[in-house]
């Protein structure tokens, strides 16, 4: 069970909405959204409705302003309660749609793409065990996608417009 809190303004002031389950259109309830407070579990939050657009992942904790959660504007449009998972983690990547040319497995995080790896784009995936955040950038930086367990084609699948991922993480929930 979580529980969020969207505020319309920094600071945790203004007009407020709280949350404890998946909301895919948050539209109705604020029309900005400058800071959060997650009071539990860990949630994925989406910039328009449907869980579409850029992707954020928050665990416990105060967000005073959106730059807190690496946020590019105020608009938050749809939710996603983390589902919570402390068992193994599987991903395979490959550097080609559908799976094609090299492929490499991982069940650790990784920080930097191309050391590992040895490309910079990662075409498709297959997240075997877990849930998994893909980070544009080296080092987790940079914009965010939450992979669940499944097969992902090709990198619109996870919602990117271009192949590159710098970096990777398991989400293990946080208590």
């Amino acid at each position: 069970m979580g529980k969020i809190i969207f505020y319309e303004d920094r600071n945790f002031q203004g007009r407020s909405y709280e949350c404890s389950a998946d909301c895919e259109d948050l539209s109705s309830y604020f029309r900005r959204c400058n800071s959060i407070r997650v009071l539990s579990g860990d949630w994925i939050l989406y910039e328009n409705p449907g869980y579409r657009g850029r992707q954020y992942y928050l665990h416990r904790g105060d967000y005073p302003d959106f730059q807190q959660w690496m946020g590019y504007s105020d608009s938050i449009r749809s939710c996603r309660l983390s589902p919570q998972h402390n068992g193994s983690f599987k991903i395979r990547i490959c550097n080609r749609e559908d799976f094609g040319g090299h492929t490499m497995e991982f069940s650790e995080d990784c920080p930097n793409v191309f050391d590992r790896f040895g490309y910079h784009d990662i075409h498709s995936a297959n997240v075997r065990d877990g849930y998994w955040i893909f980070y544009e950038e080296p080092n987790y930086r940079g914009r965010q996608y939450y992979l669940r367990p499944g097969e992902y084609r090709r990198y619109s699948d996870w919602g990117a417009s271009s192949p590159r991922i710098g970096s990777f993480r398991r989400v293990h929930y946080f208590h």
